[in-house]
């Protein structure tokens, strides 16, 4: 039997003006229909009135398994029991989809498609690809990294990263990370805030190093994504085959033009520089690495204006890290300020599906998979309606009821 949701304001995730009063039909899984015409005799019908109906929200820079900085200061049961409140956390916010980009594996993919916890459509990346010394490094200072898998995590649970040096290298580290279920790699290719051993500034990984990652990810018909706030790394990703980069921070219309051109995306990451200053305790965040953040989000948003207006394909992504990731909505809201309301929707639904190469995902229409949330007020006035959970009120994944707090 079909179901119906009636009564709501429908913004579909492509730009076009919103539909009043509007029906979106769901068979199984799947859309079936969308736009003004009433609900069919016989359908279950879903009441709607007085919210806002949209494609559900897809973050494309998650660290749910990432629950502390100091992954060997937590039992593994601790560690098991943090990820999986992440994963709850992040479909109740209204993220249907997630781009998990260092810490959890296709364990966790498998245990939430088995329905044995909630959690969002996830695409895990696996441990993130480092080099010794770089950002994403967390071995004690003065050990040799071969020792420093012990501070990464747990293989099937959350490990955080794999320190690896030379093409060869990298390339074993990218074929471990799809054995463990990646369904894209994720390297570091510059210096990180969250970092002991080096700056914002520098770059890192050679281009031979990073065409190995790339070739191993075209080998299965995916792509590599990177960490990189600089744009002499992004540059140089550019030469090697990458397209799709994080955060972005300090970007040069040379280098937006040139990421444009080559059909590049980049996803800003303005949550994690807004919150991290105070939450930063709570994240277990060294103190010393505050200063490292003066002027970031400020530089990111200016960036992301810089790229958007040259062409680039701007996605959204939050990289919270810690327990209790419960800002995620805070992304779209803060995109709102660069790019409009409705901008901000389309990056964090149509473009974030693109990114993805995912063309079920992202916005309402026939055919397209059901994934959808109801939302308690316009978000074109009020974006920072998202940064409430609690404003999240309907949630369906896959054509599921997986939240539901109307009255």
């Amino acid at each position: 039997m079909s179901l119906s949701l009636t009564g709501a304001t429908m913004i579909d995730g492509t730009g076009h003006e919103p539909v009043n009063d509007a029906t979106v039909t769901i068979e199984g899984n799947t859309i079936t229909s969308a736009g003004a015409a009433p609900p069919r005799a016989g359908d279950d019908v879903l009441d709607l009135s007085g919210l806002t109906l949209m494609p559900g929200l897809i973050d494309l820079h998650t660290h749910m398994g990432l629950v502390s900085h100091d992954a060997a200061a937590l039992s593994p049961a601790m560690t098991a029991a943090l990820l999986f409140q992440n994963a709850e956390l992040c479909i109740r916010s209204g993220h249907t989809t997630a781009r998990e980009v260092a810490g959890a594996d296709g364990a966790l993919r498998e245990v939430i498609d088995a329905g044995v916890i909630p959690g969002p459509r996830l695409f895990p990346s696996g441990p993130l690809l480092c080099q010794t010394g770089g950002h994403g490094d967390r071995g004690a200072l003065y050990y040799p990294s071969i020792h420093n898998h012990q501070h990464s995590g747990i293989p099937g649970l959350a490990q955080f990263s794999i320190t690896c040096d030379g093409p060869d290298s990298v390339r074993i580290a990218a074929r471990q990370a799809f054995r463990r279920g990646a369904t894209q790699i994720k390297l570091c290719i510059s210096g990180g805030v969250v970092s002991l051993t080096d700056r914002l500034e520098d770059t890192q990984f050679s281009v031979a190093e990073m065409r190995a990652a790339v070739e191993e990810a075209q080998a299965r018909d995916t792509y590599v994504t990177t960490h990189a706030h600089n744009s002499r790394a992004i540059n140089a990703a550019l030469d090697a085959g990458l397209e799709c980069f994080e955060h972005g921070t300090f970007l040069d219309e040379a280098t937006v033009a040139r990421m444009a051109e080559a059909g590049a995306a980049l996803v800003p990451t303005l949550t994690v520089t807004h919150l991290m200053a105070a939450e930063w305790r709570s994240w277990d965040i060294p103190e010393s690495v505050l200063p490292r953040l003066a002027g970031v989000e400020e530089a990111m948003t200016a960036s992301l204006k810089l790229a958007h207006d040259a062409g680039v394909r701007v996605g959204s992504g939050t990289d919270l890290i810690g327990p209790r990731q419960n800002r995620r909505g805070l992304e779209v809201a803060l995109k709102a300020k660069a790019l409009g309301p409705m901008g901000a929707i389309i990056s964090a639904t149509a473009t974030n599906a693109a990114i993805l190469r995912q063309p079920d995902l992202g916005t309402i229409a026939e055919g397209k998979l059901a994934d959808l949330i109801g939302v308690d007020g316009d978000p074109l006035s009020e974006p920072e309606l998202f940064d409430n959970p609690d404003r999240v009120v309907l949630v369906i994944k896959d054509g599921k009821i997986m939240k539901d707090l109307r009255a």
